[in-house]
Protein backbone atom coordinates (compact mmCIF):
# COMPACT_ATOMS: atom_id res chain seq x y z
CA UNK A 1 0.00 0.00 0.00
CA UNK A 2 2.83 2.40 0.86
CA UNK A 3 4.61 1.68 -2.43
CA UNK A 4 1.35 2.26 -4.30
CA UNK A 5 0.96 5.70 -2.77
CA UNK A 6 4.61 6.53 -3.42
CA UNK A 7 3.92 5.73 -7.08
CA UNK A 8 0.80 7.92 -7.02
CA UNK A 9 2.81 10.81 -5.59
CA UNK A 10 5.47 10.29 -8.25
CA UNK A 11 2.85 10.13 -11.02
CA UNK A 12 1.20 13.39 -9.98
CA UNK A 13 4.50 15.22 -9.48
CA UNK A 14 5.89 13.96 -12.79
CA UNK A 15 2.64 14.97 -14.48
CA UNK A 16 3.01 18.46 -13.10
CA UNK A 17 6.56 18.80 -14.42
CA UNK A 18 5.57 17.36 -17.79
CA UNK A 19 2.68 19.80 -18.21
CA UNK A 20 3.57 22.95 -16.29
CA UNK A 21 7.19 22.88 -17.42
CA UNK A 22 6.29 24.46 -20.75
CA UNK A 23 4.40 27.23 -18.93
CA UNK A 24 7.60 28.31 -17.22
CA UNK A 25 9.60 27.72 -20.38
CA UNK A 26 7.32 30.05 -22.35
CA UNK A 27 7.60 32.60 -19.56
CA UNK A 28 11.39 32.54 -19.70
CA UNK A 29 11.36 32.89 -23.49
CA UNK A 30 8.64 35.55 -23.69
CA UNK A 31 10.95 38.51 -24.28
CA UNK A 32 13.18 36.51 -26.62
CA UNK A 33 10.40 35.43 -28.95
CA UNK A 34 8.53 38.68 -29.47
CA UNK A 35 9.27 42.36 -29.05
CA UNK A 36 5.79 43.77 -29.70
CA UNK A 37 2.65 43.58 -27.58
CA UNK A 38 0.52 41.70 -30.12
CA UNK A 39 3.15 38.98 -30.45
CA UNK A 40 3.59 38.60 -26.70
CA UNK A 41 -0.14 38.23 -26.16
CA UNK A 42 -0.30 35.49 -28.75
CA UNK A 43 2.71 33.74 -27.19
CA UNK A 44 0.98 33.81 -23.80
CA UNK A 45 -2.25 32.76 -25.49
CA UNK A 46 -0.53 29.59 -26.63
CA UNK A 47 -0.55 28.14 -23.10
CA UNK A 48 -3.55 30.14 -21.89
CA UNK A 49 -6.15 27.34 -22.07
CA UNK A 50 -3.87 24.88 -20.25
CA UNK A 51 -2.41 27.15 -17.59
CA UNK A 52 -4.68 26.52 -14.59
CA UNK A 53 -5.30 22.87 -15.47
CA UNK A 54 -1.54 22.28 -15.36
CA UNK A 55 -1.25 23.79 -11.89
CA UNK A 56 -3.90 21.40 -10.54
CA UNK A 57 -1.39 18.55 -10.79
CA UNK A 58 0.84 20.29 -8.24
CA UNK A 59 -2.09 20.87 -5.89
CA UNK A 60 -3.01 17.18 -6.14
CA UNK A 61 0.59 16.10 -5.53
CA UNK A 62 0.89 18.30 -2.43
CA UNK A 63 -2.44 16.89 -1.20
CA UNK A 64 -1.11 13.33 -1.53
CA UNK A 65 2.14 14.32 0.19
CA UNK A 66 0.29 15.78 3.17
CA UNK A 67 -2.29 12.99 3.33
CA UNK A 68 -0.23 9.87 2.61
CA UNK A 69 3.23 10.92 3.85
CA UNK A 70 2.70 13.41 6.69
CA UNK A 71 6.01 12.52 8.37
CA UNK A 72 7.92 13.32 5.19
CA UNK A 73 6.54 16.72 4.27
CA UNK A 74 7.60 18.40 7.50
CA UNK A 75 11.18 17.16 7.19
CA UNK A 76 11.41 18.10 3.51
CA UNK A 77 10.04 21.61 3.96
CA UNK A 78 12.16 22.36 7.04
CA UNK A 79 15.33 20.93 5.52
CA UNK A 80 14.89 22.82 2.24
CA UNK A 81 13.25 25.92 3.68
CA UNK A 82 14.95 28.55 1.50
CA UNK A 83 14.38 26.77 -1.84
CA UNK A 84 10.75 26.18 -0.88
CA UNK A 85 10.25 29.86 -0.02
CA UNK A 86 11.86 31.06 -3.26
CA UNK A 87 9.82 28.48 -5.16
CA UNK A 88 6.58 29.79 -3.67
CA UNK A 89 7.58 33.38 -4.44
CA UNK A 90 8.36 32.43 -8.03
CA UNK A 91 5.08 30.54 -8.44
CA UNK A 92 2.99 33.35 -6.98
CA UNK A 93 4.77 36.02 -9.03
CA UNK A 94 4.48 34.07 -12.27
CA UNK A 95 0.85 33.04 -11.78
CA UNK A 96 -0.33 36.48 -10.69
CA UNK A 97 1.54 38.30 -13.45
CA UNK A 98 0.17 36.01 -16.17
CA UNK A 99 -3.41 36.56 -15.02
CA UNK A 100 -3.13 40.29 -14.31
CA UNK A 101 -1.06 41.40 -17.29
CA UNK A 102 -3.92 41.96 -19.74
CA UNK A 103 -6.75 42.90 -17.38
CA UNK A 104 -6.61 46.58 -18.37
CA UNK A 105 -6.17 47.13 -22.12
CA UNK A 106 -5.09 50.73 -21.60
CA UNK A 107 -2.44 49.98 -18.96
CA UNK A 108 1.29 49.53 -19.43
CA UNK A 109 2.38 45.91 -19.42
CA UNK A 110 6.16 46.12 -19.24
CA UNK A 111 6.30 45.48 -15.49
CA UNK A 112 3.95 42.50 -15.78
CA UNK A 113 6.02 41.05 -18.62
CA UNK A 114 9.15 41.37 -16.49
CA UNK A 115 7.34 39.73 -13.56
CA UNK A 116 6.34 36.79 -15.77
CA UNK A 117 9.90 36.27 -16.93
CA UNK A 118 11.47 36.68 -13.48
CA UNK A 119 8.82 34.47 -11.87
CA UNK A 120 9.42 31.73 -14.44
CA UNK A 121 13.21 31.86 -13.94
CA UNK A 122 12.92 31.80 -10.15
CA UNK A 123 10.47 28.89 -10.30
CA UNK A 124 12.69 26.84 -12.63
CA UNK A 125 15.87 27.45 -10.60
CA UNK A 126 14.09 26.78 -7.30
CA UNK A 127 12.67 23.47 -8.50
CA UNK A 128 16.11 22.42 -9.66
CA UNK A 129 17.81 23.40 -6.40
CA UNK A 130 15.08 21.64 -4.42
CA UNK A 131 15.41 18.37 -6.33
CA UNK A 132 19.20 18.60 -6.34
CA UNK A 133 19.12 18.72 -2.55
CA UNK A 134 16.90 15.64 -2.43
CA UNK A 135 19.53 13.82 -4.49
CA UNK A 136 22.41 14.77 -2.19
CA UNK A 137 20.35 14.65 0.99
CA UNK A 138 19.01 17.49 3.10
CA UNK A 139 21.14 19.13 5.82
CA UNK A 140 19.37 17.45 8.75
CA UNK A 141 20.93 16.26 12.00
CA UNK A 142 20.34 12.87 13.59
CA UNK A 143 17.05 14.10 15.08
CA UNK A 144 15.77 15.25 11.71
CA UNK A 145 16.18 18.95 12.43
CA UNK A 146 17.97 21.52 10.21
CA UNK A 147 21.65 21.91 11.05
CA UNK A 148 21.45 25.70 11.13
CA UNK A 149 23.57 26.30 8.02
CA UNK A 150 20.85 27.89 5.86
CA UNK A 151 23.16 28.25 2.86
CA UNK A 152 24.00 24.53 2.79
CA UNK A 153 21.09 23.96 0.41
CA UNK A 154 22.84 26.09 -2.23
CA UNK A 155 25.70 23.66 -2.79
CA UNK A 156 27.40 23.58 -6.21
CA UNK A 157 25.55 20.37 -7.07
CA UNK A 158 22.17 21.87 -6.19
CA UNK A 159 22.95 24.99 -8.24
CA UNK A 160 23.84 22.70 -11.16
CA UNK A 161 20.34 21.28 -10.93
CA UNK A 162 18.94 24.82 -10.81
CA UNK A 163 20.72 25.70 -14.05
CA UNK A 164 19.73 22.36 -15.55
CA UNK A 165 16.04 22.95 -14.95
CA UNK A 166 16.26 26.30 -16.69
CA UNK A 167 17.54 24.42 -19.76
CA UNK A 168 14.91 21.65 -19.48
CA UNK A 169 11.93 23.98 -19.03
CA UNK A 170 13.12 26.40 -21.71
CA UNK A 171 13.60 23.50 -24.13
CA UNK A 172 10.12 22.26 -23.32
CA UNK A 173 8.64 25.75 -23.73
CA UNK A 174 10.30 26.21 -27.13
CA UNK A 175 9.00 22.83 -28.31
CA UNK A 176 5.52 23.74 -27.09
CA UNK A 177 5.57 27.05 -28.96
CA UNK A 178 6.67 25.27 -32.12
CA UNK A 179 3.38 23.35 -31.85
CA UNK A 180 0.93 25.94 -30.48
CA UNK A 181 2.28 29.43 -31.21
CA UNK A 182 1.36 31.34 -34.40
CA UNK A 183 3.04 29.98 -37.52
CA UNK A 184 5.45 32.91 -37.78
CA UNK A 185 7.03 31.84 -34.47
CA UNK A 186 7.62 28.20 -35.45
CA UNK A 187 11.04 28.57 -37.07
CA UNK A 188 12.31 30.78 -34.25
CA UNK A 189 11.04 28.40 -31.56
CA UNK A 190 12.63 25.48 -33.39
CA UNK A 191 16.00 27.23 -33.52
CA UNK A 192 15.85 28.05 -29.82
CA UNK A 193 14.88 24.48 -28.95
CA UNK A 194 17.77 23.01 -30.96
CA UNK A 195 20.19 25.45 -29.30
CA UNK A 196 19.01 24.23 -25.88
CA UNK A 197 19.67 20.57 -26.62
CA UNK A 198 23.37 20.90 -25.77
CA UNK A 199 22.87 22.54 -22.33
CA UNK A 200 20.22 19.92 -21.51
CA UNK A 201 22.58 17.09 -22.46
CA UNK A 202 25.42 18.66 -20.47
CA UNK A 203 23.17 18.87 -17.41
CA UNK A 204 22.15 15.22 -17.66
CA UNK A 205 25.71 13.96 -18.09
CA UNK A 206 27.23 16.07 -15.31
CA UNK A 207 24.35 15.49 -12.89
CA UNK A 208 24.48 11.71 -13.33
CA UNK A 209 28.26 11.41 -13.08
CA UNK A 210 28.61 13.87 -10.20
CA UNK A 211 25.65 12.34 -8.38
CA UNK A 212 27.13 8.84 -8.70
CA UNK A 213 30.39 10.09 -7.17
CA UNK A 214 28.78 12.05 -4.33
CA UNK A 215 26.04 9.65 -3.26
CA UNK A 216 25.22 5.99 -2.80
CA UNK A 217 22.34 5.21 -5.12
CA UNK A 218 20.12 2.24 -5.86
CA UNK A 219 20.04 0.47 -9.21
CA UNK A 220 16.31 1.23 -9.23
CA UNK A 221 17.16 4.73 -10.52
CA UNK A 222 18.63 3.37 -13.76
CA UNK A 223 15.30 3.28 -15.72
CA UNK A 224 14.72 6.99 -14.99
CA UNK A 225 18.22 7.86 -16.23
CA UNK A 226 17.74 5.82 -19.41
CA UNK A 227 14.35 7.48 -19.91
CA UNK A 228 15.90 10.95 -19.63
CA UNK A 229 18.65 10.31 -22.18
CA UNK A 230 16.24 8.51 -24.49
CA UNK A 231 13.74 11.36 -24.34
CA UNK A 232 16.46 13.90 -25.12
CA UNK A 233 17.58 11.83 -28.11
CA UNK A 234 14.03 11.59 -29.44
CA UNK A 235 13.55 15.34 -28.95
CA UNK A 236 16.73 16.10 -30.89
CA UNK A 237 15.75 13.84 -33.80
CA UNK A 238 12.18 15.19 -33.87
CA UNK A 239 13.29 18.83 -33.88
CA UNK A 240 15.69 18.22 -36.75
CA UNK A 241 12.94 16.46 -38.69
CA UNK A 242 10.40 19.21 -37.98
CA UNK A 243 8.13 16.81 -36.05
CA UNK A 244 7.26 19.29 -33.34
CA UNK A 245 4.48 17.33 -31.65
CA UNK A 246 6.83 14.39 -31.15
CA UNK A 247 9.48 16.81 -29.85
CA UNK A 248 6.98 18.25 -27.36
CA UNK A 249 6.06 14.83 -26.00
CA UNK A 250 9.75 13.96 -25.69
CA UNK A 251 10.60 17.18 -23.84
CA UNK A 252 7.64 16.68 -21.52
CA UNK A 253 9.01 13.22 -20.70
CA UNK A 254 12.47 14.71 -20.26
CA UNK A 255 11.24 17.28 -17.72
CA UNK A 256 9.40 14.58 -15.76
CA UNK A 257 12.30 12.11 -15.64
CA UNK A 258 14.30 13.90 -12.86
CA UNK A 259 11.27 13.51 -10.59
CA UNK A 260 11.22 9.78 -11.27
CA UNK A 261 14.97 9.63 -10.62
CA UNK A 262 14.66 11.39 -7.26
CA UNK A 263 11.76 9.13 -6.26
CA UNK A 264 13.63 5.90 -7.01
CA UNK A 265 17.11 7.00 -6.02
CA UNK A 266 17.31 5.46 -2.55
CA UNK A 267 14.40 3.08 -2.24
CA UNK A 268 13.24 1.91 0.28
CA UNK A 269 14.33 5.17 1.94
CA UNK A 270 12.27 8.27 1.25
CA UNK A 271 14.69 10.83 2.64
CA UNK A 272 18.32 10.92 3.81
CA UNK A 273 20.57 13.54 5.31
CA UNK A 274 23.71 14.97 3.74
CA UNK A 275 25.29 15.12 7.21
CA UNK A 276 27.41 12.17 8.38
CA UNK A 277 25.37 10.14 10.85
CA UNK A 278 22.34 12.26 10.03
CA UNK A 279 18.67 11.53 9.67
CA UNK A 280 17.16 8.77 7.53
CA UNK A 281 13.46 8.26 6.89
CA UNK A 282 12.12 5.12 5.23
CA UNK A 283 8.94 4.99 3.17
CA UNK A 284 7.18 3.05 5.91
CA UNK A 285 8.17 5.59 8.56
CA UNK A 286 7.12 8.48 6.30
CA UNK A 287 3.65 7.09 5.58
CA UNK A 288 0.46 7.62 7.50
CA UNK A 289 -1.52 4.79 9.09
CA UNK A 290 -2.85 1.86 7.07
CA UNK A 291 -6.41 2.94 7.82
CA UNK A 292 -5.82 6.43 6.44
CA UNK A 293 -4.17 5.03 3.30
CA UNK A 294 -7.21 2.80 2.83
CA UNK A 295 -9.51 5.83 3.08
CA UNK A 296 -7.40 7.77 0.60
CA UNK A 297 -7.56 4.82 -1.78
CA UNK A 298 -11.33 5.24 -1.89
CA UNK A 299 -11.19 9.01 -2.41
CA UNK A 300 -8.34 9.34 -4.87
CA UNK A 301 -9.44 7.40 -8.02
CA UNK A 302 -12.36 9.74 -8.84
CA UNK A 303 -10.06 12.75 -8.36
CA UNK A 304 -7.43 11.29 -10.69
CA UNK A 305 -10.06 10.53 -13.31
CA UNK A 306 -11.38 14.10 -13.08
CA UNK A 307 -7.89 15.62 -13.41
CA UNK A 308 -7.02 13.43 -16.40
CA UNK A 309 -10.40 14.08 -18.06
CA UNK A 310 -10.08 17.85 -17.75
CA UNK A 311 -6.58 17.72 -19.20
CA UNK A 312 -7.69 15.53 -22.11
CA UNK A 313 -10.71 17.69 -22.94
CA UNK A 314 -8.61 20.85 -22.75
CA UNK A 315 -6.03 19.47 -25.19
CA UNK A 316 -8.71 18.12 -27.53
CA UNK A 317 -10.42 21.51 -27.74
CA UNK A 318 -7.19 23.48 -28.21
CA UNK A 319 -5.05 21.29 -30.45
CA UNK A 320 -4.56 23.90 -33.17
CA UNK A 321 -2.24 26.88 -33.43
CA UNK A 322 -3.07 30.29 -32.07
CA UNK A 323 -4.11 32.64 -34.87
CA UNK A 324 -5.88 35.97 -35.33
CA UNK A 325 -9.24 34.41 -34.50
CA UNK A 326 -8.13 32.64 -31.32
CA UNK A 327 -9.51 33.62 -27.94
CA UNK A 328 -6.57 34.91 -25.91
CA UNK A 329 -6.99 34.00 -22.26
CA UNK A 330 -4.15 36.29 -21.14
Amino acid sequence: MVILWWCVLGFLTAGYFALAGYDYGVGMLLGRLSRDEAGRRRVLGAFGPFFLANEVWLVAAVGVLFGAFPHLEGKVFSGAYLPVVTLLLGLVTFTAAVQLRSRRPDAGRGAWTLAITVGAWVTAVSWGVFLGNLVLGLPLDAAGKPTGDVLAVFSPYALLWGAGFVALFALQGAAFLAVRAPAEFTARANRIAKALLTPALAFLVVAVVWGAVETTVSWSVLPAIVLAFGALGVAAAALRAGRHKAALVATMTLSASPVLAVGTLRLPDALVSSVDGGFTLSLTEAATSTEMLGLLTIVLPPALVAIAAVQWVTWRRHDTRVDQRSLLHF
